[in-house]
Formats: C-alpha cells, structure tokens, sequence
C-alpha cells in the first residue's frame, strides 16, 4: 500500500477519546442518577459558602503556583519572559485545556503562545516537558500516603453502602484497558523527549528546586481545598490521605482516554475516596463535581489572553 494510501498512525486517537469522554461522562451521570440528585445537591448545601470561597481562592493560587514554575524554568533556560507574561500564557492554556485532548492540549496552546510572543521555539518546548516532569515528580512525592489505606483494606466495609463503589468493575476497567497500549507509546515518546530536555536543566539545580517549590505550593492548594469542602460534608479523612488519594486521581487522569479527563477524573476520584478514604458515595461524588468546577472558573482569565495571543498585542518589544 501506498504511503497516501495508508492510514496515518494515530489518526483515529482522536475519536477514541471522544469515545473514551462520552462513555466516562455517561458512567458518572449514571451513578450521580442512582446515589440520587437531591441528595447530591443536599451535601453541596452543607458546605459553607466562606468553605467554597476559601477553596477556589487556594484554587487560584495553585493556578498562579503553575505559572510561577514554567516562569522560573523559562527564565533559566535564557528566555526574556517577564512573569506577566508567563502567567498570560499560562492561564490561555489552562483555558484551553477544558476544550481539549487530555492536559497536553493545555501545553500546546502554551508552545503556540510562546512562539507567538518571540521566545525560542526549541527552549520553550523543552521547558514545558520539564515543567511537566517536575509536576509529575511533585505529585509522586504524594502517592505514598496512600499506599497504607490500598494495602489494608479497612475501608471496604464502606463499599456495600454506595453505588459508587459497588458497580461493575469492568465499567471502569473497560475505560482504561483498552488505551493501555496508547499510553505505553505516550510514556516512551515523553521518555525520550525529555531525555532531550534535560540536559538544559541538569546544570541548574536550583531552577530545578524552585520549579519543585512552586508545585508544592500548587499541591498544597489543591488539597488544601479538598479538605475545605470534605469537612463542610461533615467528613473527618487525613490531609495526608487527602494528597496520596488525589495523586492517585491526578496519575489514572493522565490516561489519553478523554477530554482533559472529563468524566474520568470524577469517576476515579469518587471510587478512591469512597472506597479507600471511607467518604460516603453522596460527598465522593459532589467532591469530584467540585473539583472540576472550581478549576474552570479559576481558568476563565485565560479566554481574556487568547485574543492578546492571537493578534500578538503583548508580543515583547524588539530590543
């Protein structure tokens, strides 16, 4: 078969994760329908509206943390970025990210932009695989609080009582083993690119450091609002346990099975609180529904800096 002739490898990716997004989105409002709408709207009406300020404040200061990190990474890497500007770049993206293929999309849009206002093309691109690198670091660094409650197995008493955890597995194991192969290919092309990287940043430890310090600092935020909210739901669980459980979220949503995660990351994240955190299936679920509302409106800056991206307005002027 001709080259022209031969379908490109790759090209029905897309559609798989249309697929993948529909069926997760499907699942979640199935079991949202069976724990019950107005018990789900009870448990948001328990939480205290200074509770859900506090928490998409804390939300938009781990936006701003994100920002900070490519900014530290950008400007070790020699590129005349002021912090205005990453920040600009950064927020269009995060925008962008709810419209498309999984988290990368959001970095695409933060290449183009970088591109856009003059910066290195080869400098910036390898500083966004290293500012993805050290995000997946931060959040490894979390995972182990998790492991007690995945290895002892106390809190399956609670699995009986929510449907949640009681549906069939093979709803969720249907969503991810099919992509697994994708996602084998995905992780040996981001193995070699940033091997590519690195080698930029290896001799500047300290930029390394401080791009770590702002993704604590994202980290923190985040769970720091998952606490805010569980304990508006009357729920008592460790912060500790908060971080390792939202880590575990943050690796399973990494998958290129949807749309920025969406359907998947509330699924997931439903099905670990409620079975290895002891969450009840009515709080899990309003918890993951938060979770992806409160980053969208801390993301809704980033439509006022696309239009500034695409005219090119805040381009740096030339020296």
């Amino acid at each position: 078969m001709s080259e022209a002739g031969r379908p490109r490898r790759g090209s029905h990716l897309p559609v798989l994760r249309l697929v993948g997004t529909l069926l997760a989105v499907a699942l979640l409002v199935y079991l949202l329908s069976k724990q019950g709408w107005d018990e789900i709207a009870g448990a948001f009406r328990q939480i205290a509206v200074w509770r859900i300020l506090l928490a998409f404040t804390l939300t938009f200061i781990s936006r701003m943390a994100v920002s900070a990190r490519w900014y530290v990474l950008l400007r070790s890497g020699r590129a005349d970025i002021s912090f205005g500007q990453s920040t600009r770049i950064t927020f269009a993206g995060l925008f962008a990210s709810n419209f498309l293929w999984t988290t990368i999309g959001g970095d695409v849009v933060r290449l183009a932009g970088a591109i856009r206002f003059k910066f290195d093309p080869a400098v910036s691109a390898a500083s966004l695989v290293v500012d993805r690198l050290v995000g997946l670091v931060g959040m490894a660094m979390a995972l182990p609080f998790a492991l007690p409650s995945f290895f002892s197995g106390t809190s399956l008493s609670t699995l009986h009582s929510s449907p949640v955890s009681t549906a069939d597995p093979a709803l969720y194991a249907g969503l991810v083993i099919p992509f697994a192969r994708s996602l084998w290919e995905k992780a040996g092309q981001f193995i070699r690119r940033l091997l590519q990287a690195l080698g930029l940043w290896l001799s500047q430890p300290r930029a390394l450091i401080s791009a770590l310090g702002c993704t604590w600092v994202h980290m923190l935020c985040v769970f720091g609002s998952v606490w805010l909210l569980l304990g508006g739901m009357g729920e008592s669980i460790s912060f500790w346990l908060i971080a390792g459980l939202w880590s575990a979220t943050y690796f399973v949503t990494l998958l290129p099975i949807s749309i920025n995660g969406l359907g998947v990351q509330e699924l997931i994240m439903a099905f670990l609180f409620t079975k290895f955190g002891g969450i009840s299936g009515t709080d899990s679920l309003t918890l993951a529904l938060l979770m992806r509302v409160l980053p969208m409106f801390a993301s809704l800056p980033g439509a006022l800096f696309i239009p500034e991206m695409v005219s090119g307005t805040g381009q740096r002027k030339a020296s």
